[in-house]
């Protein structure tokens, strides 16, 4: 019997990867999990919070669809609900918190999308009659160039008409130049602040993603790494044949919590060791810097060397 339902289980676990069948897969747990684990063996009873860590685990990395994490937040409810072991009924619980923040933060888009949408249909209180909305500030750039722009005109007034006391006696010329100066220390170190940034840091390449070696825990991994060792990206504690992807720097994570990841960044989560990149662009800073850093390097070399020489 309990054979049969470990079997159940990884067949649900199998569909939790299809968009199509996850809700139905997730009820479907949520019912073997309320009728089988109150008497349930020790080994089902793993069996039943592994099946539930890779629903929150699929939920983390892969959708966003309010539909998904409600179905997942009364698994999860359940669940910590059943549990006995300190661990499992903490980690749920971390579950059922970050599915109801997901939840909030959805209703809360949907409130501003809907504001939004209000709002541009209140445009005209009636016909010629605009809103008294404020206006969005001018862009930081626009607000120097304008004031540049002005402070330019007022200096060629005054040389035009040689007459500096028409100028000042201006109110509105006065204020500019006052606005103009107030705003000159924050002005100034951006116009000189003209040297090389260094280039947005592109996701790492899709080549050495897919050729990053993957292995499956045994017992002997989880003696050697204790029994709380957990992917860092998801925080689920690893169990029995789970796989691990495993970084160049010896770092590991489930396949599907670091995908996500390395389509953003090209860098481990956690020492930020980076991997090769498909921007040429971004490459070649990398190596013009690391052929700057050996000169500095040496250079500082040099002249230590010197001093020791002339002591």
């Amino acid at each position: 019997m309990e054979e049969a339902l470990k079997q159940k289980l990884e067949e649900l676990q199998k569909k939790l990867g299809k968009k199509q069948l996850f809700e139905e897969a997730v009820s479907s747990i949520k019912s073997l999990l309320l009728q089988y684990y109150p008497c349930a063996s020790p080994s089902l009873r793993n069996s039943f919070y592994t099946v539930v860590c890779r629903v929150a685990t699929i939920l983390k990395t892969r959708y966003t669809i309010p539909g998904f994490w409600n179905a997942g937040l009364r698994l999860f409810v359940e669940a910590e609900h059943l549990v006995l072991a300190s661990s499992e009924k903490k980690h749920l619980q971390s579950c059922i918190t970050q599915a109801r923040e997901q939840l909030a933060e959805v209703q809360n888009e949907s409130r501003n999308t809907t504001s939004t949408e209000n709002g541009s249909n209140r445009r005209f209180l009636f016909e010629g009659h605009l809103t008294v909305d404020r206006e969005p500030e001018q862009p930081v750039w626009l607000e120097q160039s304008n004031l540049l722009t002005a402070a330019a005109a007022l200096l060629a007034g005054q040389s035009s008409h040689g007459d500096p006391a028409s100028v000042n006696a201006s109110d509105g010329g006065q204020n500019v130049l006052e606005e103009l100066v107030a705003r000159l220390d924050n002005m100034i170190p951006e116009m000189l602040d003209d040297g090389p940034s260094a280039p947005r840091r592109p996701p790492a390449s899709k080549q050495v993603v897919a050729n990053l070696p993957v292995t499956t825990v045994t017992d002997e991994f989880l003696t050697k790494l204790g029994a709380d060792a957990e992917c860092a990206i998801c925080r689920e504690v690893l169990v029995l044949d789970d796989k691990m992807q495993e970084l160049p720097c010896k770092h590991m994570f489930h396949p599907p919590c670091l995908k996500p990841w390395l389509d953003e960044h090209n860098s481990c989560p956690i020492c930020r060791h980076e991997l090769l990149t498909d921007d040429h662009h971004y490459e070649s800073w990398k190596e013009r810097e690391k052929e700057a850093e050996e000169e500095r390097k040496g250079a500082a070399n040099a002249v230590r060397e010197g001093e020791y020489m002339y002591v």
